[in-house]
């Protein structure tokens, strides 16, 4: 019985080991995961296609919200890197939803994210919705 047990013991591990290299890390913004290249690339499509709205400075213009300080976090903070970039690739801009690429979107979100002090990393942030879905947004002060 007691062979019986180790085996199942052992099976049960590899399982569990395996499902843990499936299934990558959570990640939040604080760890590099976009790169200054890609923020800058995203700064000036913010400017081209966001800050009428949004403001020069992302505070914000009368029923946009600000993606930036505060208010920022308390609509984005604790959720995921996915659902601000699915909120982009969707709905702006607002006269033109959806007509900016999805590369294009993932450099706009590496500018806001870079903007609220978010460090920047080696590796650009990716256009990929499953790998955006671990990354969470958490205040950076």
């Amino acid at each position: 019985m007691r062979v019986v047990t180790s085996a199942t013991a052992l099976v049960a591990l590899a399982v569990t080991a395996a499902g843990a290299q499936q299934s990558p890390a959570m990640r939040t913004v604080k760890d590099g995961v976009f790169t200054a290249e890609q923020a800058r690339r995203g700064r000036a499509l913010y400017e081209e296609h966001c800050s009428m709205c949004h403001g020069p400075s992302l505070g914000g213009v009368e029923m946009a919200p600000p993606l930036t300080g505060s208010e920022f976090y308390s609509n984005w903070g604790d959720l995921l890197v996915s659902d601000l970039f699915q909120r982009i690739n969707q709905t702006m801009p607002q006269a033109t939803p959806g007509s900016l690429s999805r590369r294009q979107d993932a450099d706009i979100v590496a500018f806001i994210l870079s903007f609220n002090k978010a460090p920047a990393g080696q590796v650009e942030l990716p256009a990929d919705a499953d790998v955006l879905k671990t990354i969470r947004i958490v205040p950076t002060d």
